[in-house]
């Protein structure tokens, strides 16, 4: 089937175009540098002609509250209005495991409004949420970080290999819609701060990590399990300690 991929050329997306064509679909890539630009709407009705089904993986360029809103709530907007006129079957998106659970978050609320237009919308869907994928590890960390500490919480934590995102979504874009949600994460569940303290130590990182229930997770304080799936998420298989990538994010690459 043509299956679009929104966001085809990032990480999880590019991923996913490479695992939908290795399988025998029509995986195109949709993004700005292939002439598709949901923002404007540039390019959507071209690249929509003749799809089955497409999936969401886009972000947006700034974390800011307004932007962030404005991307997500126009981009999905003017994607699901040329789906309709194109007769797509199947919209697919992709989201945070704990958006829910934190409307006060600029990014979280925003997504949370790409949701509601989707549930809303005529088009079938599923929306899958991930957590926090291996390979973001570091930019959380730098996130945290304050001066020479970086001041984590200590809470429950279970991310996961972009790979297995990337084939997760890839098994509900072939599928039937749920028109509901799953939840997917990783094999393993640490406690946050003891899993950053490992981690720089690991990267031979100065930086000391501080526990500290009151620390910011991108602008919000978290609970426990704010970040963690419900019970009967599907859960993938490779663990943070055998992840091909995590030579190379300890070198800073």
């Amino acid at each position: 089937m043509k299956i679009v991929v929104v966001g085809g050329t990032g990480l999880i997306g590019s991923k996913l175009v490479a695992k939908l064509n290795e399988h025998g679909h029509q995986a195109v890539a949709a993004a700005p540098s292939t002439g598709v630009n949901t923002l404007t709407g540039e390019g959507l009705a071209e690249v929509l002609e003749g799809a089955q089904v497409v999936v969401d993986v886009s972000n947006s360029p700034s974390f800011e509250a307004t932007a962030v809103m404005e991307f997500f709530t126009t981009s999905t907007g003017n994607l699901l209005a040329a789906e309709a006129a194109a007769g797509v079957g199947h919209h697919v998106a992709v989201s945070v495991v704990g958006t829910e659970r934190l409307p006060e978050n600029g990014y979280f609320r925003a997504k949370i409004a790409q949701e509601q237009l989707i549930e809303k919308s005529s088009i079938p869907f599923s929306l899958v949420h991930a957590t926090q994928f291996f390979e973001f590890v570091r930019h959380i960390a730098d996130e945290a970080t304050d001066g020479d500490k970086v001041r984590v919480a200590p809470v429950r934590f279970q991310p996961m290999a972009g790979d297995e995102v990337a084939q997760e979504v890839g098994k509900v874009a072939v599928g039937l819609p749920i028109n509901g949600r799953i939840e997917i994460a990783g094999p393993e569940r640490f406690q946050m701060d003891e899993f950053f303290r490992d981690v720089l130590a690991e990267w031979g990182d100065p930086r000391e990590v501080v526990t500290d229930p009151h620390a910011r997770y991108f602008g919000s304080e978290l609970e426990e399990r704010t970040l963690v799936p419900e019970e009967g998420a599907t859960l993938g298989r490779i663990r943070y300690r055998d992840w091909p990538g995590r030579t190379a994010q300890a070198q800073g690459r």
